[in-house]
Order: structure tokens, then C-alpha cells, then sequence
């Protein structure tokens, strides 16, 4: 292994400390067969110079939006993120910060995070939230586990509405815990009415729902609480941070438990992450919440502080106590979010929601103009929305891709039933001119 700097003697004496005669039966128990079999190909050594030239050359074979105009969602969003967010993200205090198990020397750290909840409190109409999840799809599964934990109840329904990766994620966290996962159909780009109202019985946990939906659809989410919760069934919804600053805050629709992705705000699409999760609740289930959370107290000298008030992980209790062994806070990511949020304010979100749906709106009515496109569903939407076409989805987007246009989502790759469908976003970083020049370009294509 020449790219471990040990000598030989050195070797020898670590291998003799543990008591094996080779590197090879550190190994011993990964079976042959996934074994590669071969040295790594893996070029000689390099000077810094040619090194790199060769790394840059290997990253300009990626394609970014910033050379293509990108019509891609579907979960990542593209964002304009105001420069100030990266450069203070660059001090060392920040970027360089681990878990602030101490408090007395991580004030800094701990006031950032207790904004961060602060401001998706605010934003979600909800009590108390913790400090950050994975991403999304795994804020949706602990809060699946929670409905169960505080109904005693295991079946938890999920909308097929709800995005299919979120979903795949589902099916990994709920089946070794005993939870059963039943899908709810869709009509129209909805919820189907009447098969939620028949699944919807006195031993389900909890429904997830999300909202604006996958395929950018606005639910009727007060009307499933109040379905739900007749039954005794809590309420997980999971929404778009943007559509905040226009469609009422779950909380006031009666959710129990809001969740989301906080990537649109200060974080890029950086090939799919890192992201962060946000999840959000009423007072009542706060001992239940995954994770940790950020208090404000006083010190002895009376003075504000802030201190890691809520630590229900393994690393912390019991682990037979713990709620979930989920560790990271994503504090970095987090930060991104507060610093876009804040910066935006209340008039600013508000403004940048309506941008973004009239944007969506405006390409949704000019390529439903196209001989061989239509609308798919009739419903309100927000910022994406899904348009049937006759010619092949894949190769409209190679008919596209070649004008350095990334096109919509084939939706036949989730939903058999949908092929010949494609899923478009349309945000506040797209013009009318990039806009006109989509729906000029799928014209031609038609």
C-alpha cells in the first residue's frame, strides 16, 4: 500500500501490536467474490502543475447551471443566493465549528443554530424545532417515527404524492422498526379523496403528506387534517420553504409535525448536496423530536446564554432511551439557511414566492399553447407543474440539452402511468427571455 506513509518496521510493529501477520487479515471477513481483484487504477505519481490540469479537466466534463439554463426540481432547487452568504460562510469560526458540546466556548455556534430554529418556527407556524436534520427525506422518516411513538400505533399512510425518493427512504427507516407503510393514490396530481378516507382508520399513527406536492400541486391540506385527525391520526406535512411566503403556514392548517428541505435557502444544488433537513413541531411531542435542540438560559451572572437544552440521541442518553441515533446538525448548511432567510425578511420571502409563481405560471401557459403539449393536472401549483407531451420525453431533452437547456423531469422513471410526462420548475432565477426561449425551442421540437 505505497499510499500509507509507514516504513516497513513500522508495519510490523503495528501488525505485531494487534496480534495478526499481515494487512490481508484485517480484511478476512469481506467475502472474495466483492473484492476487486486488481490494483486500483490509479495514474503514477504527479506534479502539482500537471495534477492540476488533470482535476480541473475532470471537473469541466460536469455541466452546471451556470452554463445551462436548468428546468430541473423535483427536490433541488435553483436558487439566486445573495453573495454575502458565501463569504461569511468562509470564516474559520463557522465553517471550521464541530458539535458545540461545550457551551461556555461555543456561544457563537449555539446562538447561529438558535436563530436557525427561530426562524423555522416562524416560518412553519409550528412551536419548537430542533437543530437540523440530514436532509428532507430523513426529517420525514423521524417524524413518521415520532407519530408512531406518540400514538402507540404502527401504520403510518404516506401520499403517493410525496416524493418518491422521500418514500425509497421510508421504506428503509419503517419496516425494521415493525412499522407498516401503506401508499394513498393519487387523481388529478392530488390526493385521492375517497382511498385516504378508506385507509384512514383508528390504528394508523400518522399521514404524511407534502405540500406543494411532487408534482408541484397544491394539496388541500386542512382538509386531510381534519379527516386525520377525527380518527386520531397525527399530521406530517412536508412543504417547500419558498412557498412559505405565500401558502398558509402548516401550523395553521393543523399539521402536528412539519418537515422540509432547507436547500433553497443559502444552499446551492452542489450535485445533490449537502442539504440540510428541517423539522419542526407542537410543544406536546417535543420530548419525542429526533436530534437536539438549542435553548436560551442565563448564567450565573445573569447574562444571556445558550446552551444544548434537548438531547434525546444516543451519544447523549440511554441508548434504549434515544429517540433516534441521528447525530449531524448540519450546523454549516443551517447557517446558510438563516443568513438567505434573514436577509430576505418577511417582504422579501413574500416577494421571492410570487416571483417564483409567476415565472411557473407564465411557462405553464406558454407551453400548453404547443401543438402535442398540454397540462397534465388542473389543479393550483406552485412553482413546478407537469406537462404531457406526444414526442418521446428523453428525446425532447436531448433536443434541448443540445441549446444548453437542462428540460423537465421524465416522470415515467416514479410513475409507469405517467410516461410521456415531464415535470418542470420554473424559479426567480429564470427570465422571460430564458422563459420565451423554452417554450420557442419546445415549439420547434413539437
Amino acid at each position: 500500500m505505497n499510499f500509507v506513509p509507514n516504513t516497513d518496521s513500522q508495519k510490523d510493529r503495528l501488525l505485531a501490536r494487534i496480534g495478526v501477520k499481515s494487512v490481508e487479515e484485517l480484511f478476512v471477513d469481506i467475502p472474495q467474490e466483492v473484492r476487486l481483484q486488481r490494483p486500483l487504477a490509479i495514474r503514477g505519481g504527479m506534479s502539482e502543475q500537471d495534477l492540476v490540469k488533470h482535476v480541473k479537466g475532470l471537473a469541466n466534463q460536469n455541466k452546471t447551471v451556470e452554463e445551462y439554463t436548468s428546468y430541473l426540481g423535483a427536490g433541488a432547487y435553483e436558487h439566486y443566493i445573495p453573495s454575502f452568504v458565501d463569504q461569511l460562510l468562509l470564516r474559520s469560526e463557522f465553517y471550521t465549528a464541530y458539535t458545540p458540546y461545550q457551551p461556555e466556548i461555543s456561544q457563537g455556534t449555539l446562538q447561529a443554530i438558535y436563530e436557525y430554529q427561530t426562524l423555522v418556527c416562524e416560518l412553519t407556524g409550528m412551536d419548537v424545532a430542533n437543530a437540523s436534520m440530514y436532509d428532507g427525506a430523513s426529517a420525514l422518516a423521524e417524524a413518521a417515527l415520532m407519530t408512531c411513538d406518540a400514538t402507540r400505533r404502527d401504520k403510518v399512510l404516506v401520499l403517493q404524492t410525496v416524493h418518491p425518493d422521500y418514500r425509497d427512504v421510508l421504506k428503509t427507516y419503517l419496516p425494521p422498526r415493525g412499522v407498516e407503510l401503506v401508499e394513498i393514490p393519487f387523481e388529478n396530481g392530488e390526493t385521492d379523496r375517497s382511498a385516504l378516507e378508506a385507509a384512514l382508520q383508528e390504528d394508523v399513527a400518522g399521514i404524511l403528506i407534502q405540500n406543494p406536492n411532487f408534482f408541484g400541486g397544491i394539496e388541500k391540506a386542512e382538509e386531510i387534517v381534519h379527516l386525520a385527525h377525527a380518527k386520531g391520526v397525527l399530521v406530517v406535512m412536508s412543504v417547500n420553504p419558498v412557498s412559505l411566503g405565500l401558502l398558509k403556514p402548516p401550523g395553521e392548517c393543523g399539521a402536528d409535525i412539519v418537515v422540509g428541505e432547507g436547500q433553497p435557502f443559502g444552499n446551492p444544488l452542489n450535485f445533490g448536496g449537502p442539504y440540510l433537513g428541517f423539522l419542526a413541531c407542537r410543544d406536546k411531542f417535543v420530548r419525542r423530536m429526533p436530534g437536539r435542540i438549542v435553548g436560551a438560559t442565563t448564567d450565573k451572572n445573569g447574562k444571556k446564554g445558550f446552551v444544548l437544552t434537548l438531547q434525546a440521541r444516543e451519544q447523549h442518553i440511554r441508548r434504549e432511551k434515544a429517540t433516534s441515533n441521528i447525530c449531524s446538525n448540519e450546523a454549516l448548511c443551517a447557517l446558510a439557511f438563516t443568513m438567505h432567510l434573514s436577509a430576505l425578511g418577511k417582504t422579501g420571502l413574500k416577494d421571492l414566492a410570487y416571483l417564483n409563481l409567476q415565472n411557473a405560471h407564465y411557462a405553464a401557459q406558454g407551453i400548453a399553447k404547443i401543438p402535442g403539449m398540454k397540462m397534465a393536472f388542473s389543479g393550483p401549483f406552485f412553482h413546478e407543474f407537469v406537462i404531457e407531451t406526444e414526442i418521446e420525453p428523453a428525446r425532447v431533452n436531448a433536443m434541448l440539452l443540445k441549446d444548453q437547456i437542462i428540460g423537465g423531469l421524465d416522470l415515467a422513471r416514479f410513475y409507469p402511468e405517467l410516461d410521456h410526462h415531464l415535470l418542470f420548475c420554473v424559479t426567480e432565477t429564470k427570465s422571460k427571455a430564458d422563459i420565451d426561449r423554452l417554450v420557442a425551442r419546445l415549439g420547434e421540437i413539437q
